[in-house]
């Protein structure tokens, strides 16, 4: 009896010693291990500072470090292929976007990752819509004035992008694909000098996100012919949207840049919910919410399923339009 009771009490002892033990000590997530934040893109732009803004508030609450490493290349496949063959536990973040997780698949013939297959959505952070613009004195004022004049010109009115298969230019290519009017696409190398010439009006028209045509629109440089959201924005009460413009076939009519964050796919569930919890309390908070209007984004609070739902369709709808146009990048 002494015996059998020494052997209990040692068993409960040892029982009470494990419960008391830490959690990392447990093996449960987080324990301490360093958090990887990869941005697929260069630092300075929008999904790096977003990914440091994030990570500094995000590291704190989990007890751990967010560091963000930066891996750019191909218009975020680079970085995005390694955070697919990072294991699934919790410790590699990937900072996506409409480029490197609905337009490649489509745009790339040889991407090394799916970009539905290869993660699990955490967050969408936010949509960043975009507008077309045309200089302050061109005499397209609608965009049925746009589409009347790209009909009567051959090759149809000039459009400027930061590059073959960006977002600007992927615009273009759907108002073509829906209203079935020719555009003559101008690639650039980036936003700045593309917009510059259709400011200067060596280029008839546009698209580019609110962030990137706001000052110019505001200091009377260019002019708005439309967003291209669900609704007119907030900070462009006066612009209405494509939708708007009573051209048939455009009533649906929507181009969203946005940014999300995924996690190699078979990341534990448990650890997804929690990682997208957390990052929804940060997102919420007044000064991100500003932070975020200063970015030009239109916040998003959709949750893990509703968020796979809208890459989905994302990924088909880009699909579409590069099919059509036969949009190719080697």
């Amino acid at each position: 009896m002494q015996r059998r009771h020494l052997i209990h009490t040692a068993a409960l002892a040892a029982a009470v010693g494990f419960i008391g033990l830490p959690a990392a000590a447990q093996g449960t997530w987080p324990t301490g291990k360093t958090i990887s934040y990869v941005v697929p893109f260069a630092a300075g732009g929008t999904t790096d500072t977003l990914g440091r803004l994030i990570g500094q508030q995000l590291g704190p609450v989990l007890g751990t470090t967010v560091v963000v490493e930066n891996k750019g290349g191909a218009a975020g496949s680079v970085g995005s292929e390694a955070a697919a063959r990072a294991a699934p536990d919790g410790y590699t973040l990937l900072g996506g976007t409409v480029s490197s997780h609905a337009i490649n698949i489509s745009l790339y013939p040889k991407l090394g990752y799916d970009p539905i297959k290869s993660f699990s959505p955490v967050t969408l952070i936010g949509t960043n819509p975009v507008v077309l613009v045309v200089a302050a004195n061109s005499p397209h004022k609608t965009l049925k004035d746009v589409l009347a004049a790209a009909k009567g010109k051959e090759g149809g009115l000039s459009s400027a992008s930061a590059g073959t298969g960006s977002s600007q230019h992927l615009a273009v290519e759907l108002l073509a694909y829906k209203s079935g009017v020719k555009f003559t696409h101008i690639p650039y190398k980036g936003s700045g000098p593309a917009i510059q010439d259709v400011i200067s009006g060596q280029v008839d028209m546009m698209f580019d996100t609110t962030v990137v045509a706001a000052p110019h629109i505001q200091s009377g440089k260019l002019r708005a012919i439309a967003v291209t959201s669900p609704k007119r924005l907030a900070s462009m009460p006066d612009v209405p949207t494509v939708a708007e413009s009573g051209v048939n076939g455009l009533a649906d009519f929507q181009v969203q840049s946005w940014q999300a964050i995924f996690v190699p796919a078979a990341t534990p569930a448990p650890i997804v919910s929690r990682l997208h919890d957390e990052i929804r309390k940060i997102l919420a908070q007044p000064d991100m919410q500003t932070r975020l209007k200063g970015f030009g984004m239109e916040p998003a609070d959709l949750n893990t399923t509703q968020i796979a739902a809208f890459q989905k369709a994302e990924v088909e709808k880009w699909a579409q339009v590069i099919k059509a146009a036969n949009i190719k990048v080697d």
